[in-house]
């Protein structure tokens, strides 16, 4: 048999450029622009900080070693080999799939930086940016590139046939559980329950989330095909039923719809629908954002009183919760006229239960090692601010600088 040369293919390789773009765009500004509307004037700063920070520490972690961690030859299906170290064997003519590596990796390293952004949602307020700092380069290292391998990498849930078209259990079941964790060995804030001081930004981070996360999902098809253009319109319908059901709920429960009600909705079914949105129909989007809707409303306005940590900006409510609930109904709803994978609707019995086990190895792994990563820089250099500069907000303590000369 003759092997065929891997031939780059200029569309999907625009595409993909385009498409790395706008998933950066989702750390910065998106996602710093959601998460500072929703903290106290005084810690603003702090919070787009700890998200414009990330991103930079984790292209450069990236680069350095942790893509060929994720992506590099598999080492009994658990982590990639350290070949790639320093982009070592990447070069010019190298090729993934149809696109430049390169590009593949520049691609991949956002995800990267956006799922280890989102983690600081739980801990706004009250964490050390040295902290933060030295956090950011471990948990990519230790947390988020094996379970990327696990499943993107060829490790063994991939080989398991595990659904994650980009990112259920990789990005958002990760990012919520390593919230939990992080937040347990912080604390609870001294003051809980404060208002959002800049409801425009909320809006405005919102919805260039939304504009991103087009290039999250469809991007992931990596290919400038009719499979991108599904994972785009069944993203799209996710997220803006996920919005219309959470206000619908918020009317008959408070009686009045919100803003931040509307944009918790619409992070709750892009988050659902991000490990499905290459696999289900339009039936499938719409039922996935419908669920994440209804169980991450439970999850933040009702139940959230009960847990035993303080998850400031509801990293797992939403991210956690709905990734969990998406990457199961993956195995319900996969179409074969969709992509290649059937799902439990179209006579595929076991896919639930391969969808479940990669959900819970997920969620066990990465709590665990986001705890004890957290307890030892806790005792090397400690995580949580004085009690004083807590009160006085971080922008000064941790900054010296303030979002507002008033």
């Amino acid at each position: 048999m003759v092997m065929q040369e891997a031939v780059i293919n200029q569309g999907d390789t625009a595409w993909i450029i385009v498409a790395t773009g706008l998933v950066a765009l989702m750390t910065l500004p998106a996602l710093a622009l959601f998460y500072g509307g929703l903290t106290r004037a005084k810690s603003i700063i702090n919070t787009l900080m700890m998200n414009a920070g990330t991103y930079f520490i984790v292209s450069v972690v990236w680069v350095l070693w942790a893509y060929s961690l994720s992506f590099g030859p598999s080492k009994w299906g658990i982590i990639g080999g350290t070949e790639k170290f320093f982009m070592n064997g990447v070069g010019v003519k190298s090729v993934s799939g149809t696109i430049p590596e390169f590009v593949f990796c520049a691609f991949q390293l956002t995800f990267a930086a956006i799922t280890t952004a989102l983690i600081s949602g739980a801990v706004v307020e009250r964490m050390k940016f040295s902290a933060w700092f030295l956090f950011s380069i471990l948990w990519v290292t230790f947390v988020y590139s094996p379970i990327a391998h696990w499943v993107w990498g060829g490790g063994f849930l991939a080989n398991l046939g595990a659904l994650d078209f980009a990112g259920g259990t990789v990005v958002h079941i990760n990012a919520g559980m390593a919230g939990i964790a992080l937040a347990l060995v912080l604390g609870r804030r001294k003051e809980e329950g404060i208002l959002p001081s800049q409801m425009p930004l909320v809006l405005l981070g919102g919805g260039l989330l939304l504009i991103g996360w087009f290039g999250f999902n469809a991007g992931s098809a990596l290919s400038a095909s009719g499979l991108a253009g599904a994972a785009l319109i069944n993203t799209n319908t996710a997220a803006s039923f996920g919005a219309v059901v959470w206000m619908v709920i918020e009317w008959i429960h408070r009686k009045k719809p919100t803003m931040l009600g509307a944009m918790s909705g619409l992070l709750a079914g892009l988050v659902g629908i991000t490990p499905a949105a290459g696999f289900v129909n339009i039936g499938g989007a719409l039922f996935i954002g419908f669920a994440c809707a209804v169980l991450s409303y439970i999850a933040v306005v009702v139940v959230k009183r009960f847990f035993p940590w303080d998850d400031a900006l509801d990293v797992f409510g939403i991210h956690g919760i709905s990734g969990i609930l998406g990457a199961i109904l993956t195995g319900f709803f996969a179409d074969p006229d969709i992509n290649s994978a059937a799902g439990l609707l179209y006579g595929n019995f076991k896919q639930p239960l391969i969808q479940i086990f990669a959900v819970v190895v997920s969620m066990i792994y990465s709590f665990v090692m986001t705890f004890i990563i957290a307890k030892v820089l806790d005792v090397v250099v400690g995580l949580r601010v004085s009690e004083d500069e807590e009160e006085g907000g971080l922008d000064s303590s941790q900054h010296g600088e303030k979002a507002f000369n008033m």
